[in-house]
């Protein structure tokens, strides 16, 4: 079975970033970033330019580290799920019916920072 063609918005996205931090941090020429990553500088340009398959799971999660951007953005962007939230699903299933309710519900994601939001205030009165 081959691996999936990466996402182009995937590449656009970490190229941006990339190039944001090129600015003002030699570290991110596609050469220093791909060292970084522990990849070949020809996998960086054709995974920016949407021509690479979709990098491993620790790729994206240190491309996320080192761009200072929220690893779930790119692990959308990627159409993968972040392992973790896998790994809470699996060991609650419950989840997946939360998730699955809200989604039919027509929750949007302020809807759910708006949640999230409340616990967390909810959490600090106690």
């Amino acid at each position: 079975m081959t691996e999936p063609k990466c996402s182009p918005a995937l590449g656009a996205r970490v190229r941006e970033l990339r190039e944001q931090k090129k600015r003002t941090d030699p570290r991110f020429t596609v050469r220093q970033f791909a060292k970084a990553l522990g990849v070949s500088p020809a996998f960086i340009s054709q995974f920016e330019n949407g021509g690479a398959f979709v990098p491993k799971n620790e790729v994206v999660e240190m491309m996320a580290e080192l761009l200072e951007v929220d690893k779930d953005e790119l692990f959308a962007l990627a159409q993968k799920v972040e392992p973790g939230v896998t790994g809470i699903i699996v060991e609650k299933p419950a989840w997946a019916d939360f998730l699955r309710t809200a989604k039919s519900s027509g929750w949007t994601a302020e809807d759910a920072k708006r949640i999230l939001e409340d616990y967390y205030q909810q959490q600090g009165e106690e």
